[in-house]
């Protein structure tokens, strides 16, 4: 089984990137970019800009893509592409129908401690990009 996402990266002029506070009601909740599962019919952009709109209230525009993450987690093929994105319109607004999205804010990666993070193989990219870093 393979399941496809994608994520949405976006820096503000402050330097801070959106963040979002998720997890399961009964479980620790921890911070990362706004992402989620592709639908069948849906590009990797669309589903990037959906889960942005969904987990957040904000419209995002792609600006290009950053990397593709692979791997197996919890038994299960993984291949999430990431997006550097804009925001376009909208406002910070939970619509996640799941409820797994607990809280939105703007974050400094490189200030928060590591066991904050939901997707601790994120953590450096994350940093090098919101210090500037071009990413390939």
């Amino acid at each position: 089984m393979l399941w496809e996402g994608a994520a949405g990266v976006c820096i503000n002029r402050h330097g801070e990137m959106l963040m979002v506070l998720q997890g399961k009601a009964d479980e620790k909740k921890l911070w990362s970019v706004p992402a989620g599962g592709k639908e069948r019919e849906e590009t990797f952009e669309q589903c990037c800009i959906r889960e942005v709109f969904e987990e957040t209230g904000y419209e995002a525009e792609i600006i290009r893509p950053l990397f593709v993450k692979t791997g197996m987690y919890s038994g299960i093929n993984v291949k999430v592409q990431y997006y550097e994105i804009r925001i376009a319109g909208g406002e910070a607004m939970i619509q996640d129908t799941d409820g797994l999205i607990h809280e939105i804010a703007w974050k400094r990666v490189d200030e928060m401690e590591t066991e904050e993070f939901g997707f601790k193989e994120d953590i450096q990219f994350l940093i090098d990009f919101s210090n500037g870093l071009q990413i390939i």
